[in-house]
């Protein structure tokens, strides 16, 4: 945001002839603006309209986050062909992410300077795994057999094979794009899109892209990332179709959805107050013991392992979630796991959706035209990884759920793969956290793999 700012105290220095009353009233200086002008005149407007940001009381910008979801969901659930349409073709929760993204790329909230973002990723997003976790089945996950590892598995292979070969084709368009040192940027992608946030951290570390580059490459991963859940999300949709078109065998995943929600309909109760305590015990307790391991694995680790800082178990992120997920399935053979049917999971979705809209206010959506090229890169690497999942999934039979889940796993981690698995049923999400997991323990291993095939490309061809 700093950055962004610099910018647009040059731009206005560049521009200082505009005025708003001659781009209104002068039609052919704003035909100027387009091509390598256009992007100087967002920076330019973003500056003239909030010089400073407009909120910075955390207290009020959780209230717009708040706003920003309920909106959604009441929409999102009328009956008006207006709303369905709309949300037909932007899902709530891709609404979720960017109007935050809006509010923060215009200063009128700061996604920067926010502690919403670090209360939610650490407290929320725990305790929502546990609540998503705590209600699985075992016996009926069995019977699903290894489709999802297999299309998992060859989701990260096209993350590796995809990072290569993009670079290697947009060299070959436009050698200017990926010159220099733009692979250290991209290279971090790879951990993003095979792990998770930590492994991507891990490889920056690895890596050391500048502060400029690395800011690229998240907004190609943030962005890319998010229109791909939107194609998934869509398909969800769509998975009876999509299941008969590919010849998929749902029977697994629909005699869980159908176990679920049975369960659910016979055992479901309202809530009494201490039953919401409960539920907030549960998640937050499991959440506190996961921090008080963490706290004391990471530092031994350090000490006395430090080479393990390549598979990312020197982070803090990956030792919780990683806990809470094994706790929630440990107390799923315990009584705890009535909390269910008080509504454990409709805590968690609620989390889920402000740890998006967390995540959303971060983004500085106009830093994403500096060097929209890189986009192209992004695109095509996302075509690798979609075309080996996809492949997987045809030639294994796996029905949608699958496909959907093991690409998110992937590409976006724990809480978007909960997401995506969620869409199906709240109750299947912990398929997406254990196929998470598993890309949080390879992410920094192949995405450095990945980096270094990248840094070939870039140096050799």
């Amino acid at each position: 945001m700093v950055k962004s700012r610099k910018i647009s105290e040059n731009l206005l220095n560049q521009y200082n002839q505009w005025s708003i009353v001659c781009l209104v009233t002068n039609p052919l200086l704003l035909r100027k603006i387009i091509g390598q002008e256009f992007l100087a005149f967002f920076y330019y407007l973003k500056f003239i309209i909030m010089q400073t940001t407009l909120i910075t009381n955390d207290a009020v910008v959780f209230g717009i986050l708040l706003a920003i979801i309920y909106f959604t969901f009441y929409t999102s659930s009328l009956q008006s062909r207006f709303w369905q349409r709309f949300y037909l073709f932007l899902p709530s929760i891709l609404i979720c992410y960017f109007v935050p993204g809006l509010l923060n790329s215009f200063n009128i909230i700061s996604g920067e300077n926010s502690k919403l973002y670090d209360v939610a990723s650490k407290y929320l997003l725990p305790a929502c795994l546990v609540y998503f976790t705590i209600s699985i089945d075992f016996q009926a996950l069995k019977r699903l057999g290894a489709k999802a590892i297999i299309v998992f598995l060859a989701g990260s292979v096209g993350v590796i094979v995809g990072g290569p070969a993009s670079i290697w084709i947009v060299k070959m368009i436009s050698p200017e794009t990926v010159s220099g040192e733009t692979w250290r940027g991209l290279a971090t992608i790879a951990g993003s899109w095979i792990g998770g946030s930590a492994n991507q951290t891990a490889l920056k570390e690895v890596f050391n892209p500048s502060a400029e580059v690395f800011s690229q490459a998240i907004a190609v991963d943030v962005l890319t990332a998010e229109l791909w859940l939107a194609l998934l999300l869509y398909g969800v949709g769509n998975a009876y179709k999509l299941d008969k078109w590919f010849g998929a065998d749902n029977s697994g995943v629909e005699e869980i959805r159908e176990k679920i929600e049975k369960e659910f309909s016979d055992n479901q109760r309202n809530p009494n107050v201490n039953d919401l305590l409960k539920i907030l015990f549960v998640g937050f307790g499991t959440t506190t013991i996961a921090y008080v391991c963490a706290d004391l694995i990471v530092p031994f680790i350090e000490n006395n392992y430090p080479n393990l800082k390549k598979f990312s178990l020197t982070s803090t992120s990956f030792w919780v979630i990683s806990l809470v997920t094994l706790f929630g399935i440990l107390l799923s053979k315990t009584p705890l796991r009535e909390i269910e049917k008080v509504g454990a999971s409709k805590f968690g979705s609620i989390f889920l959706f402000i740890l998006i809209t967390t995540i959303g206010m971060k983004m500085d959506i106009l830093a994403a035209l500096e060097k929209p090229q890189l986009f192209l890169v992004g695109i095509i690497w996302m075509f690798f990884h979609a075309l080996f999942t996809l492949l997987a999934a045809y030639f294994t039979k796996a029905p949608y759920f699958f496909t959907a889940v093991g690409s998110q796993a992937n590409v976006g981690g724990a809480a978007s793969a909960s997401v995506v698995a969620a869409a199906f049923h709240p109750s299947l999400a912990s398929v997406g956290v254990l196929l998470a997991i598993l890309g949080y323990a390879l992410g920094t291993y192949l995405g450095y793999l990945t980096g270094l095939m990248m840094q070939w490309v870039v140096l050799n061809l």
